[in-house]
């Protein structure tokens, strides 16, 4: 088992910044890769950004290349979103997600293990 939990969302005005992080605890975090996805309300949970186990390798939506930047620091079991630029369309509850098997998988289903979410608000 591994759980997640999300925290730094919160409300900023279009074109403000956040850092979300995703703290990890159970097994062996090296092993997994992560990633986070959104889901706004009436909309299916979308991938957003995945990094690979050891952190060498990152992937990003296409809505958020250049603006968001996924990273993990895993001595402390964590990964971080740097949103910059944020936009009104951001605006959905953040999910982190972690994947033993699949590298880069944008589908949410490839994941095992999920956090419970945090909201982002972005105003116009």
């Amino acid at each position: 088992q591994v759980q997640l939990v999300e925290s730094g969302g919160g409300l900023v005005q279009a074109g403000g910044s956040l850092r979300l992080s995703c703290a990890a605890s159970g097994r062996t975090f090296s092993d997994y890769n992560m990633g986070w996805f959104r889901q706004a309300p009436g909309l299916e949970r979308e991938f957003v950004a995945g990094i690979s186990a050891l952190g060498g390798n990152t992937f990003y939506a296409d809505s958020v290349k250049g603006r968001f930047t996924i990273s993990r620091d895993n001595a402390k079991n964590t990964v971080l979103l740097q949103m910059n630029s944020l936009k009104p369309e951001d605006a959905a509850v953040y999910y982190c997600a972690a994947d033993r098997s699949v590298l880069g998988s944008r589908t949410p289903k490839s994941y095992d293990y999920w956090g419970q979410g945090t909201q982002v608000t972005v105003s116009s």
